[in-house]
């Protein structure tokens, strides 16, 4: 068991250093990783729900589509890649539909094509991206941790019982008080706090993140599988460690596409919007 732990606990210094140092250096960087996580979180969730044997070539045509989006995004035109996004989700629909092909299979192009677009976005390549990014990770991590801490010192009542049973409201409810903190505090560092907002954005991505936890706890309980995969030693899959953060870095982008909207099409910055800046 301790053993366990020491591998768990390395291998989590190894991965937050991998990406805060990504992070720093943000550009070629960050897009690399972004790309890398998509590419991994297809091939979990491809493995999970066993596109391989249903739908072989409608799997290959998924990789072709994530493909593309990490092209785009590692040829710095991330703006390129939600329209590419929505076009291979379009074909993927009619592929299934004519072929009685898996629903899986555009499912999981947007899920991961989702995953490479939202976090390359954030980060951008200004001051501004490398805040916002520090921020969500604060809030996600901070939500993570002590909802696992809280839920075991208190208990009491589970969130969502069929699906994850060791969740409780406990958790939910300490894990989101430390999300808003951690984040509110990371945007302090560089800001004064002159209202409201940046507690507000950090409480509804504190939220989405324990919303992507019980998503991602409803795929593997739904196939019946323990962990996404075995690629990360003590934790199991790249879906494992980054459920969370997917469903954040998600919620970012609706928000800043929201914002873009109602800026009737202004071109803004990523993470200055995030940041209500």
């Amino acid at each position: 068991m301790q053993t366990e732990l020491k591998l768990r606990i390395a291998s989590g210094v190894v991965l937050a250093a991998v990406a805060l140092g990504a992070t720093w250096f943000g550009g070629l960087a960050f897009q690399l990783l972004s790309v890398l996580i998509a590419l991994l979180v297809y091939y979990e969730w491809s493995t999970i729900t066993g596109l391989p044997e249903r739908d072989f070539q409608g799997n290959a045509f998924g990789w072709l589509s994530l493909a593309i989006i990490a092209a785009l995004i590692l040829l710095g035109y991330i703006g390129y890649s939600l329209p590419a996004l929505l076009i291979t989700v379009v074909i993927a629909v009619v592929w299934v539909s004519l072929k009685k092909g898996s629903w899986w299979l555009p499912g999981g192009i947007v899920y991961a094509g989702l995953t490479g677009i939202s976090l390359a976005a954030l980060r951008g390549i200004d001051q501004a991206g490398l805040i916002a990014t520090l921020f969500v990770f604060a809030v996600v991590w901070g939500t993570d941790i002590l909802a696992y801490f809280v839920g075991r010192a208190i208990g009491g009542p589970k969130l969502a019982p069929r699906i994850s049973p060791g969740k409780t409201w406990s958790g939910a409810i300490g894990g989101t008080i430390s999300g808003v903190l951690a984040g509110t505090a990371v945007f302090m560092v560089y800001f004064p706090l002159q209202d409201l907002r940046v507690p507000a954005v950090a409480l509804v991505l504190s939220v989405a993140s324990q919303i992507g936890d019980l998503f991602e706890s409803f795929i593997k309980r739904r196939f019946g599988v323990k962990d996404s995969s075995h690629l990360i030693p003590g934790h199991g899959g790249v879906m494992d460690r980054v459920d969370g953060l997917i469903f954040a870095c998600i919620a970012t982008l609706v928000l800043v596409l929201v914002q873009y909207v109602l800026s009737e099409g202004r071109q803004i910055a990523f993470g200055s919007v995030l940041l209500g800046l």
